[in-house]
């Protein structure tokens, strides 16, 4: 069981060094991760038998959006979420 003090702490950055951040990350980096966050959001929203197909696809958009982002840095990737 983690302690309190192992767990982190969001800490708010300043839309300046936001603004700084995301100038330094390719365009096409940070296209890919909002095309990750969009599909895990889909698969998760996928999760009858009715809507497998839907799943397949919004999987096969988060792996081709990993692929750019794991090539960039694979601490990017985002993770589908719920029950596989």
């Amino acid at each position: 069981m983690p302690t309190s003090s192992s767990i982190p702490i969001p800490v708010p950055i300043p839309d300046a060094v936001a603004v700084l951040i995301g100038n330094a990350i390719p365009e096409h980096v940070l296209q890919a991760e909002i095309a990750a966050e969009s599909a895990a959001y889909n698969v998760r929203l996928c999760r009858t038998p009715l809507t497998r197909e839907a799943r397949e696809y919004a999987l096969g958009d988060l792996a081709r959006a990993n692929k750019v982002l794991g090539a960039y840095d694979p601490r990017l990737m985002v993770r589908a979420g719920g029950a596989s």
